[in-house]
């Protein structure tokens, strides 16, 4: 008796469980106007996280996260993004930002770290750097660190709607000028995206009563 009310109660979670990530996933949209107010530390730190853990190709993680919440520094980012207001209505702004060069070194700083991480031998991991360079060699390697880029943006978008915080991706905005503002090119990054994170405001956001629009799976879908 015991087993088949572990066995009820274990699918009813499961069921609930995977109903929830699509509730959840139809209750987010792009918020276009934010109410300024303030997200839990423990969300913004599991967000984080998420993007963090989020997988790259080699596991690389080509780029730098930066998480601004300085209002005086996200005023002058709203001037080169053409004045959207999510920039400053919300509680962070994250600015995703790939290596523009030193790939060779960064290479190498992984590769130790995969050594102290597993307890590996570096000679053992020899082949593995060998092929991770010679990718290297013939790739657009700001184009496939962007890729990478996205990947770790939509882990956050999809964590951000798990924990019911507004979230909205961004790529209106002058990379160049937004590059010079945040002084990136001393640190050898260039941005790609952008992300706010904060609480809607749904007395001035239109989106927020509207139904989602998607097209339909069997306009989406090939199914081979």
């Amino acid at each position: 008796m015991f087993l088949k009310l572990y066995l009820f109660n274990h699918a009813n979670y499961k069921k609930n469980d995977l109903m929830n990530i699509l509730e959840n996933l139809n209750w987010r949209y792009a918020t276009k106007r934010m109410n300024g107010e303030q997200v839990a530390n423990e969300k913004i730190n599991t967000i984080l996280e998420a993007i963090r853990l989020a997988p790259s190709s080699m596991g690389l993680q080509p780029y730098k996260v930066l998480v601004v919440k300085d209002k005086a520094i996200r005023e002058k980012i709203k001037e080169v993004s053409y004045n959207q207001p999510q920039i400053t209505e919300s509680a962070y702004l994250l600015v995703f930002a790939v290596w523009k060069d030193g790939y060779e070194e960064k290479t190498e700083n992984f590769i130790q770290l995969i050594a102290k991480t597993r307890n590996q031998p570096l000679e053992s991991l020899q082949d593995y750097k060998n092929r991770v360079l010679g990718f290297f060699s013939i790739v657009d390697k700001v184009s496939w660190a962007s890729r990478q880029a996205y990947i770790a943006l939509g882990f956050g978008l999809t964590t951000c709607a798990m924990l019911k915080v507004d979230s909205t991706p961004m790529e209106g905005f002058v990379n160049e000028d937004l590059d010079k503002l945040l002084e990136l090119d001393k640190l050898g990054l260039k941005s790609v995206v952008m992300m706010a994170i904060g609480n809607r405001d749904e007395t001035k956001d239109y989106l927020t009563a509207l139904p989602k629009v998607r097209r339909a799976e069997k306009d989406l879908y090939i199914y081979l």
